[in-house]
């Protein structure tokens, strides 16, 4: 496998990440975030971080549509819920294990 062609499957199957995480409304960023430490919010973070370190310009809300299909205000509008004690306990819980984005 060339260095070209791993980077063009791996673009495919973020992009394919991407795509059911868009699909999956039903899956809150919280949950995301206590089961596996990161959530669409961390997609978008390290879509920016990214741009910017190939010298482009882009900022969080643009990255935030890129991720979630939509602006992220549009998105919780229809399909945030508020999140239960539980669910705030376990992502206190989980911060260490909470993905680390460089330079944010």
């Amino acid at each position: 496998m060339t260095k070209d062609q791993r980077t063009q499957i791996e673009a495919a199957a973020f992009r394919g990440l991407m795509k059911h995480l868009q699909e999956r409304t039903d899956v809150q960023n919280i949950d995301l975030m206590n089961l596996a430490g990161f959530c669409r919010n961390c997609l978008s973070k390290w879509y920016v971080a990214e741009a910017q370190n190939q010298g482009l310009e882009m900022d969080y809300s643009a990255a935030q549509k890129e991720v979630y299909g939509m602006p992220s205000g549009e998105w919780k509008a229809h399909h945030q819920t508020k999140a239960s004690d539980e669910q705030m306990q376990a992502f206190n819980d989980s911060k260490p294990q909470h993905a680390k984005i460089s330079g944010h």
